[in-house]
């Protein structure tokens, strides 16, 4: 038995929490929460290739705060099984010998269940390298999810034990500390995206956003590519500091977008009659979205030149106006998790094991909760970036 954070399937929460969850924080965590601390029976690891692994710190990501809150949409209902325990950002110790790694080994999870992991034929974005677009997620000998952390059959970081296939696992160097170890998987995502946004030596970027996703965007935008200016949206003052450690020419406030990028890149602000929206006629060559609101949608695809690429990096809200991908021909790229072989020919978590060993990222995990504080834990990762917290993790040993 273990004891475990679980997420089950209650429609009225899940309805509840999705009219004011994301308005009243302290609901989350609450009655509308679908979300309970419970004894449950470990995973087992009986195939070929699979092991059971320990949990030091798992991260509470913003795809995590979107479950819990009901912002993610139906569409994923689908790749899940539930009842699962969440938590796909592990380091952990590994509890059994697998394959070369042996027991003992401190290991970082990519958490896409792909064919290899669930025994079947590879399909084709597995076979070329993508595994993030496995087709194969709802099948196999593992029950249906596009990650663990989303599959009721792995366990996830947020629970005591958790399985895992020989293929996500990467071993952590002797000297990383737990701390920056928990953060490589989401900067494989961003290396993923860095790589996928095909910045051209000498372009401009704008980064919309600056939580973790946006920052460790500009970060391997910066390590990863010969972009030009790289400008990045902040709210708050602990955000702009370390946008500009990271990497970033110039940081703006939300209100001060099209004012900032009119300026460094010479282009036309045009007004728009009655609704008091803008856009501009040139922009940056290209934008990433890291929020996946409405607000900042609508502002990369304002921002952009003709011709430009926008990168939809964070999970993308509904109600976006479209009108200026059709008008101004932008192309629209999305980044899901990260690849087995990305742009460069190398897994998306080797890159990001390199970049977490010598990137600037002492205090990115600004708080470390037991599970049973889970609901301070989900709070603060609620309101992080008004707090100056960039990463809250799970400390399962302390629970």
């Amino acid at each position: 038995m273990m004891l475990a954070l679980e997420m089950y399937r209650s429609p009225a929460k899940y309805l509840a929490a999705k009219a004011v969850g994301g308005r009243i924080p302290g609901v989350l965590t609450g009655p509308a929460a679908p979300l309970r601390l419970v004894t449950i029976n470990e995973p087992k690891a009986e195939r070929e290739g699979w092991a059971r692994i320990r949990p030091i710190l798992s991260g509470i990501c913003g795809s995590d705060l979107g479950m819990v809150t009901g912002s993610t949409k139906l569409y994923f209902s689908a790749v899940v099984s539930m009842p699962f325990v969440p938590g796909h950002e592990i380091v952990g110790e590994l509890l059994d010998d697998c394959e070369d790694l042996p027991k003992g080994t401190r290991v970082v999870m990519d958490s896409v269940l792909t064919c290899a992991a669930r025994g079947v034929e590879p399909c084709e974005g597995c076979v070329s390298g993508n595994t993030n677009r496995c087709d194969r997620i709802t099948v196999g000998h593992v029950a249906p999810g596009l990650q663990t952390g989303f599959c009721r059959d792995t366990g996830g970081g947020w629970g005591n034990l958790v399985v895992a296939h020989r293929s996500q696992l990467y071993a952590v160097p002797d000297g990383m500390s737990d701390e920056r170890a928990v953060l490589v998987e989401p900067l494989a995502g961003a290396v993923h995206a860095a790589l996928r946004a095909k910045v051209q030596p000498g372009q401009s970027v704008l980064v919309s956003g600056a939580g973790a996703v946006g920052l460790f965007t500009t970060l391997a935008l910066r390590e990863l590519t010969q972009a030009g200016r790289i400008t990045v949206v902040a709210k708050h003052a602990k955000q702009r500091e370390l946008a500009r450690a990271f990497g970033a020419s110039d940081v703006v406030a939300p209100d001060e977008v099209f004012r900032g990028v009119r300026r460094s890149t010479g282009a036309f602000r045009l007004k728009q009659d009655f609704s008091g929206g803008e856009f501009l006629l040139g922009g940056v060559d290209v934008a990433v979205d890291a929020v996946g609101s409405k607000n900042s949608i609508d502002t990369v695809l304002r921002v952009t030149k003709a011709g430009g690429r926008v990168v939809l990096s964070g999970m993308p809200a509904s109600g976006a106006d479209l009108s200026p991908v059709w008008f101004r021909e932008l192309e629209v790229t999305g980044t899901y998790a990260s690849a087995r072989e990305e742009p460069n020919g190398r897994p998306a978590f080797e890159t990001a094991l390199e970049l977490a060993g010598r990137a600037p990222l002492d205090g990115i995990v600004g708080a470390r909760y037991p599970l049973y504080r889970w609901r301070e834990a989900l709070d603060h990762a609620h309101s992080a970036g008004r707090l100056g917290t960039v990463k809250v993790a799970f400390d399962v040993r302390a629970s």
